[in-house]
């Protein structure tokens, strides 16, 4: 049996991002159906750290690349079958499922954001997407006022819909994404949380 090592697999702006990124959305979360500052500060928050992650997903170190941890969905599913039977392979990076949760929480984590973006829009008339409420996605012909705030009211609703499905959907991810690295970390014998503070894993 080989000695162990310890090796660096995250480097410090993946784990200030995902840190950041779970802090952020919760204080969203929890402060959604409150009038105040946080919930937007928290909101543009989660935008630019979703920004930052897309770029250092293609310039940053070896395991934050996109390119090391996006397999191909054969691989995906031959990993779950591995996981099936209890012995899965080991991956130094992301596992091929992990690497799927992490795409589809950044995508879901995005329209969460710009749906938000769009009802403050439309409420208060302000943020980045303010300008965008004379292009509707609701097709609606309208010649008075009374017209237009009912179209206004249905668009907000519109936005307010996916607002709310996109965030309880991020939430489920968020279950299994808890789920998965506790599975992982009992399969693999490494405390990946620890992993993901440290940046490092343990290796034989």
């Amino acid at each position: 049996m080989g000695e162990k090592k310890e090796v660096e697999v995250w480097d410090v702006l993946v784990r200030l991002f995902h840190w950041s990124l779970v802090i952020s959305f919760f204080i969203a979360y929890f402060t959604a159906d409150e009038e105040n500052i946080w919930h937007i500060y928290a909101g543009y928050t989660v935008l630019a750290l979703i920004c930052f992650r897309l770029i250092w997903g293609f310039i940053g170190t070896r395991h934050a690349r996109f390119i090391d941890f996006v397999y191909s969905p054969k691989t995906v599913i031959q990993y779950l079958k591995e996981l099936l039977t209890k012995h899965p392979k080991h991956y130094l990076g992301h596992n091929p499922a992990g690497g799927w949760m992490v795409i589809l929480l950044l995508i879901s984590l995005f329209v969460v954001s710009v749906s938000g973006l769009k009802i403050y829009a439309i409420e208060e008339g302000k943020g980045p997407l303010a300008d965008s409420n004379k292009i509707s996605l609701i097709s609606q012909s309208y010649a008075d006022d009374d017209e237009d705030e009912e179209h206004e009211n249905e668009e907000e609703e519109f936005w307010e819909e996916i607002h709310e499905a996109s965030t309880n959907f991020t939430l489920l991810l968020i279950f299994l994404h808890i789920v998965g690295v506790i599975l992982a970390s009992k399969l693999h014998n490494e405390n990946l949380i620890k992993s993901m503070i440290s940046g490092k894993k343990i290796i034989d």
